[in-house]
């Protein structure tokens, strides 16, 4: 029997989850709160509401075992253990966020408030650099990407010709901040 593409798109995904007790798959409470969520619903009792309000609807599509839907709080109880970078990954797979052709795209490096160490108390303890992103967004249809860690070693200037590259995409245009204006980046 096949299963709608939505519950197939969280298949991938490894259940944290212990096994007893568990009534329901990992895949449908992804697929549940990921549709209640693009309904508009925003939070646990909402998405309860709206789960009640299209119960037949939702058995009919979904076809869940033994017929039963999750509870929201078992929906909220699987999404607080579920790796969110991953179901990220899952959710851009599944809609297929790519930049087409003519689209803008905007790549902008951030060092993100806090990373860094501070041990003051600590003479002994080695600091490290803060946590650099570099993010990417479709300006066209407002989509944020994943976004590319910079190496400690190096900073925004050095990763954007390695994330372009990663991108390798033909037809977009890039636009960066005044600091990725250098000269010497141009080949």
């Amino acid at each position: 029997m096949s299963q709608p593409a939505i519950i197939e798109a969280f298949l991938e995904l490894q259940d944290p989850r212990r096994r007893a007790g568990q009534r329901h798959t990992l895949p449908l409470c992804l697929a549940l709160f990921t549709l209640a969520i693009a309904a508009g619903n925003k939070g646990f009792l909402a998405i309860g509401d709206w789960i009640a309000s299209y119960h037949e609807e939702l058995i009919e599509l979904l076809k869940p075992a033994k017929n039963r839907l999750p509870s929201y709080s078992t929906l909220r109880r699987a999404l607080l253990q579920v790796n969110y970078e991953e179901y990220g990954a899952c959710l851009a797979k599944f809609f297929n966020i790519q930049p087409v052709c003519g689209e803008t795209i905007g790549l902008d490096g951030k060092v993100i408030k806090g990373s860094y160490q501070i041990e003051e108390d600590n003479p002994n303890s080695d600091s490290h650099p803060a946590i650099m992103l570099v993010s990417t967004y479709i300006v066209e249809r407002g989509l944020i990407l994943e976004p590319w860690e910079v190496d400690a070693k190096t900073n925004e200037i050095k990763a954007l010709p390695i994330l372009i590259q990663k991108l390798a995409l033909q037809g977009v245009v890039f636009a960066f901040d005044a600091i990725n204006t250098q000269k010497k980046l141009v080949n």
